[in-house]
């Protein structure tokens, strides 16, 4: 009678050690976020840049661009699209605005304007209109590191 759940007992055995079986055990220290300094002198930090760019694209024949950053303030252009800006600054913290008219729409069937802020490469804001209406839209915000 013992002998009869023996190959039960082997199966289940088996099927128990065949299991997978993490143990984590770390082989290096967890990494550390600090502030990047210079390691020449500790006391005075990296100075980190970021690249912001002003972008307005669409199917408009021109548009007043207006952007606006802490840097150089308000700036206001008339001119063809596509229209970009790019500007370089060192702050952790900045608020960038662009607004964006179009002057007129050629014949064209599907109206369309977008206004963009990227920073690093990234989409930061962005704001779009589909209309024949000359309407302006509005893009902004305080980005942060």
């Amino acid at each position: 009678m013992k002998l009869r759940f023996l190959p039960i007992v082997l199966m289940v055995a088996l099927g128990v050690s065949c299991s997978d079986t993490n143990i984590i055990v770390p082989t290096s220290p967890s990494s550390v976020v600090t502030s990047p300094t210079n390691p020449g002198n500790p006391n005075n930090p990296i100075v980190q840049t970021h690249k912001i760019e002003f972008r307005v694209t669409g199917n408009a024949l021109g548009a007043r661009v207006r952007y606006s950053n802490s840097n150089d303030g308000l700036a206001q252009v008339t001119t063809v699209l596509p229209f970009v800006f790019n500007m370089v600054t060192s702050q952790q913290s900045i608020f960038l605005s662009i607004e964006a008219t179009p002057t007129s729409y050629g014949f064209v069937t599907f109206p369309f304007m977008s206004a963009q802020i990227f920073v690093d490469g990234l989409l930061f804001r962005e704001s779009s209109s589909a209309d024949f209406l000359l309407t302006t839209i509005t893009a902004s915000g305080t980005w942060r590191q």
